[in-house]
């Protein structure tokens, strides 16, 4: 019975993972123009595989307190936006140094660290503009305030006071002994945090109530701690393939 639930939680995921993909691909920028390369960057990048935990959070949070519409769709693309140029920027030789990810290569390696900087800046404000597209959605007044929000919240959790303020605090301790507190402001900024906008976001959209959007952040940043704690194992133990 346990594995007949597993195999179709995996089908099930698989089938909402792909639906996911089908919107992100929706919005990406076209490759065109004087700036195609940067495009071609951005899109390489975004097309690079991953798991869509992000934008799926967002979504399923939206379906579970009865969300209906088109909204959402904008936000499950930012959210992916923002969470690929963290990667593109984690990825800087300024930074991890990293040269592959999920097998292959790190935007910096395959189109150069300066296309690569200004590739992640673009997918970061692209994911606002992005975002904003959700008032083009038919919203109503209600709906609006609602979208306001999101982007607001989306804005917070990634900025100094989010996942870029965990971010800095880990390059400022690196190689260094940190307390537990210190470790786990950097897991609940550097991860958390946009795991959190997601879910919040998500009830937001649906018209959830405060104290709801407010235990969908709680559970969120379990979710991250638990994320990040896992991916600090991997780094250790796993091999490049």
């Amino acid at each position: 019975m346990r594995m007949e639930h597993s195999e179709n939680f995996k089908a099930v995921l698989e089938e909402k993972t792909r639906e996911a993909e089908s919107i992100i691909a929706v919005y990406l920028p076209k490759e065109e123009g004087f700036a195609k390369e940067l495009a071609k960057a951005m899109n390489y990048s975004m097309t690079a595989g991953g798991k869509r935990l992000r934008p799926l959070l967002l979504q399923e949070s939206f379906r579970l307190f009865g969300g209906t519409g088109e909204a959402v769709k904008p936000f499950m693309a930012a959210m992916e936006m923002i969470h690929t140029s963290s990667l593109i920027h984690d990825d800087l030789p300024c930074m991890d140094n990293d040269e592959y990810r999920r097998g292959k290569k790190t935007t910096w390696v395959a189109y150069g660290y300066d296309m690569a900087v200004l590739a992640g800046d673009a997918l970061l404000i692209y994911a606002v503009e992005t975002a904003s597209r959700a008032f083009l959605s038919g919203a109503d007044a209600v709906m609006a305030g609602r979208i306001g929000r999101c982007i607001h919240i989306l804005s917070e959790k990634t900025g100094i006071y989010g996942m870029i303020g965990g971010q800095v605090v880990d390059v400022q301790e690196s190689g260094k002994a940190v307390s537990g507190e210190v470790l786990d402001f950097i897991y609940r900024l550097k991860t958390s945090a946009l795991i959190e906008a997601s879910m919040m976001a998500g009830a937001v959209l649906a018209g959830a109530e405060e104290g709801q959007v407010s235990r969908m952040e709680q559970i969120a940043g379990k979710i991250g701690l638990a994320f990040q704690i896992q991916d600090d194992i991997l780094d250790v133990t796993s091999t490049t393939e």
